[in-house]
């Protein structure tokens, strides 16, 4: 496909501006910035703040602020004026990240970029650091090739990966902040690399900490053991009725039989993205795109139980666990959380005391993509991408802010976007992205930008 001499401008700048690139995602990988006090001191999380707070001043941008958001992080805001009568595009990205898990299982350190097969290593790199550099990158590359045809505003949350909801009650206090024509969220990705994507839908997700108490206090397993209720062996239990035989999920009083009608996704790839082992079935019914879209997933995050090493010969006195919920979009996330915990409470057996605490939300979301901004981004995508043809797919994961501000801005138009794509393994050990995919998706949200403008002046 002939690139227009735009076209060749913006890629042969963020091409020149990849080494820069490099080096600026090293600095922001550093940070350990993981939004838990419990695990990473929050000096991490403001010190990534405050990085990216001094590049959008670099960058021109006349008013950048640090906003103290309600659950007490640090989120990062900056507006840049465009030409007279243009529409406003809002940017958006995160900068905190999950926890690196065990760190002795990366092939290198979470925390430090590294380059390895022609992909870029480290906690952060696709989900969603890379994001907020493919939004600079794209900035650069229009002030390069002649101005930024539209007013720009960028926030970067400092919370999202948490889903303890900040940002989203800060925006509603403060509505007119991040109002916008278009909104361009910069955290999702690819259906594979080399194949441009925007994602339609987004599921919801409840989160909920579950506790079982059935003793006093752990008791010798060959003295008590056969009579003494086990808290661990209960919570079992528990969490075992969430899924039937064939691994649905299964929450007492919400469907479970959702049907997805966009690009499929067929089931041998699928296993080979994933990673399934041989022998090793899938779980659930319908399609692979029924459940990962269309339908409520239920995962457990983590239990609170001995390790294995150094377990002692107790009855458990007590056992906890982590539990996620992801919801299509037609299921209120609210509702969800609590038919989670009605469900959880009501199958304790032994009489076991269970209690369930929320402890995040994010609504779900479901796309226009008829507008005229998604016209806008098939065509910049598809001159990036030398003509391949921009794929709708759905996304499993929540960003829970996506559905806040379609509720402030209705009118608004909202596209969502990014650098992940199956190789990536956001969340997991040895996360990465692929520098190409950056490279040309920083080219396409600029070519986006440069087209919205001018279909928005008519």
């Amino acid at each position: 496909m002939e690139q227009s001499p735009q076209h060749s401008a913006i890629s042969g700048t963020v091409a020149a501006l990849m080494p820069r690139a490099r080096e600026e995602l090293a600095e922001l990988v550093a940070f350990r910035s993981v939004a838990d006090a419990e695990q990473f001191p929050p000096r991490e999380c403001v010190a990534a703040a405050e990085w990216i707070a001094r590049a959008l001043l670099e960058e021109g941008f006349g008013d950048v602020r640090l906003l103290d958001t309600p659950d007490g992080t640090v989120s990062v805001y900056g507006e840049l004026t465009g030409p007279e009568g243009a529409p406003t595009v809002l940017l958006y990205a995160h900068y905190d990240v999950q926890p690196p898990l065990d760190e002795a299982a990366w092939t290198s350190p979470p925390f430090e970029l590294t380059e390895r097969d022609g992909r870029w290593y480290g906690r952060g790199a696709a989900d969603c650091k890379g994001g907020v550099l493919m939004h600079l990158l794209a900035l650069r590359a229009l002030r390069a090739a002649g101005g930024v045809p539209v007013g720009i505003k960028v926030i970067v949350e400092g919370s999202e990966e948490q889903g303890t909801g900040g940002l989203e009650r800060y925006a509603e206090q403060h509505p007119e902040l991040l109002a916008a024509d278009a909104i361009v969220i910069g955290d999702t990705g690819n259906f594979r690399a080399g194949q441009p994507t925007v994602t339609a839908i987004l599921r919801g997700m409840a989160m909920v900490r579950v506790q079982v108490d059935t003793l006093a206090g752990n008791l010798h397993s060959g003295a008590f053991g056969g009579a003494a209720p086990d808290a661990l062996s209960a919570l079992i239990r528990i969490l075992d009725s969430l899924r039937d035989e064939d691994g649905s999920t299964v929450v007492d009083g919400l469907a479970g039989d959702g049907r997805w009608t966009g690009t499929d996704y067929p089931e041998d790839v699928f296993r080979a993205d994933a990673g399934v082992l041989d022998g090793v079935a899938l779980i659930g019914s319908g399609s692979v795109a029924d459940r990962l879209w269309a339908r409520p997933a239920v995962t457990v995050l983590g239990i609170d139980c001995p390790p294995v090493v150094g377990a002692t010969p107790s009855v458990q006195a007590s056992a906890g666990a982590l539990v996620s919920l992801r919801v299509p979009p037609g299921v209120d996330a609210s509702a969800a959380s609590e038919l989670l915990a009605a469900h959880l409470r009501a199958r304790a057996p032994w009489g076991a005391r269970v209690t369930v605490r929320a402890t995040g939300e994010g609504q779900p979301f479901r796309a226009d993509t008829a507008s005229p901004a998604y016209a806008s981004m098939a065509a910049a995508m598809r001159e990036a991408y030398d003509g391949v043809e921009m794929a709708v797919v759905g996304q499993g994961g929540s960003i829970p802010l996506t559905s806040t501000l379609a509720g402030l801005y209705p009118k608004a138009e909202i596209l969502l976007i990014g650098l992940s794509e199956p190789a990536a393994r956001i969340h997991a050990v040895d996360e990465s992205v692929s520098p190409e995919e950056l490279e040309r998706m920083s080219v396409a949200e600029a070519l986006f930008l440069s087209r919205y403008a001018a279909t928005a002046r008519g």
